[in-house]
C-alpha cells in the first residue's frame, strides 16, 4: 500500500472510530474519568454487546476509569488504531501481536482450560467424513477468518506450504470471512467445503450455541499455540499499563469478574510472558520463505 493510501485510511479509521486524539488514559469529553479504549476483533463472539458492557462496568472500578469497548471486525483495523493511539489497549491475535512488536505491549494472556494456549481447526460438513488434513481439500471452497490471523489463516496456509502447496494456488476458491463464527456458518450453510477457526471460539460456540455447529465437525486440530492475547500501545504510560493490567489479573477474585470470566469461557488471565509465542514466530518465519 502507497504511503498516501495508507494516511487515506488512517483518516477514515479516526472519523470512524469518532474519539479525541488524547494521550495517556485519556479523559472522556464531559467526564472526570479517564477513559480506557479497549478494542476487540472476531477474538469475542461479535454479537455479544452486553458482554461487553459488562466487561466495561467490570473493570472500571479497579482501572478507575471509564472503559469503552471498540469493536472492528478486520485484525488490520484494530492493529491500526493502537499504532496511531486511538486505542490503549485491545484483544489481539497472536499473528499481528508477534509482527507489530513496535506498537504493541504485552499485557495479558488469557487462561483458557488451565494454559495460555489454544488450537486451530480445521472444519467440515458433519457429512464429510473422510477429510482429516487440509492438503486433501485441492480444488474445493475454503474459508479463512481473517488474513492476520494465526488460526484462521497462518496455521492453514503453512501447513500447506509445508506439504510444498502454494496455498493460493490450491483451492478452486477461498475468501475471508473476518469473524470466527462466520466459518462456521459458511460451512454449514455450504458456501464452503471448509474452513479453519479458532478453537477457543469454536468451543465457546458449540458450549453456548450447540444448534449452531451441529451440521459440521473437527476434521483436526493444530498444535497448541499462544493464546490471543491482551495488548497496549506502545506508548501508553507505565502507571496505567500496571493499572489496567492488574484489573484483568484480579478479575478472578471478583465476583462480577468471574461472572465475565464465565461468560467468555475463560478461567482468568496470565502475566505477559512473551515465550508463550515462539511457536507463532516459527510460523512466521515459514510463511516468509516463499511466495503463498
Amino acid at each position: 500500500m502507497s504511503p498516501l493510501r495508507n494516511t487515506r485510511r488512517r483518516q477514515v479509521l479516526r472519523f470512524a472510530l469518532g474519539l479525541p486524539f488524547l494521550s495517556s488514559l485519556r479523559f472522556a469529553s464531559g467526564s472526570e474519568n479517564p477513559l480506557v479504549a479497549f478494542g476487540t476483533t472476531g477474538v469475542i463472539l461479535d454479537n455479544e454487546i452486553n458482554l461487553l458492557n459488562e466487561w466495561s462496568r467490570e473493570l472500571e472500578e479497579p482501572c478507575s476509569a471509564e472503559v469503552r469497548f471498540v469493536q472492528r471486525n478486520a485484525y488490520r483495523d484494530i492493529d491500526d488504531l493502537l499504532a496511531d493511539g486511538r486505542l490503549d489497549v485491545a484483544w489481539v491475535c497472536g499473528f499481528p501481536y508477534v509482527t507489530h512488536l513496535q506498537t504493541m505491549r504485552l499485557m495479558a494472556i488469557p487462561d483458557y482450560a488451565g494454559q495460555p494456549l489454544y488450537q486451530s481447526y480445521l472444519i467440515v460438513p458433519k457429512s464429510d467424513t473422510h477429510t482429516t488434513h487440509i492438503t486433501q481439500l485441492r480444488d474445493r471452497v475454503f474459508a479463512f477468518s481473517d488474513p492476520e490471523s494465526n488460526s484462521g489463516f497462518l496455521v492453514p496456509a503453512t501447513e500447506l506450504m509445508r506439504a510444498g502447496i502454494r496455498p493460493t494456488r490450491f483451492f478452486r476458491k477461498f475468501f475471508f470471512t473476518y469473524a470466527h463464527r462466520k466459518v462456521v456458518d459458511a460451512v454449514t450453510s455450504g458456501l464452503a467445503d471448509a474452513g479453519e477457526i479458532d478453537g477457543y471460539v469454536y468451543d465457546t460456540i458449540e458450549k453456548q450455541y450447540p444448534e449452531r455447529t451441529r451440521d459440521v465437525r473437527v476434521a483436526w486440530r493444530s498444535p497448541h499455540y499462544g493464546f490471543p492475547p491482551i495488548v497496549a500501545r506502545r506508548s501508553l504510560d507505565e502507571e496505567s499499563f500496571l493499572r489496567i493490567q492488574r484489573a484483568l489479573l484480579g478479575m478472578k477474585e471478583r465476583a462480577d469478574g468471574q461472572a465475565v470470566l464465565r461468560r467468555l469461557n475463560l478461567e482468568g488471565f496470565f502475566p505477559d510472558d512473551d515465550k508463550v509465542f515462539d511457536g507463532i514466530r516459527r510460523l512466521v518465519s515459514i510463511l516468509n520463505t516463499g511466495p503463498v
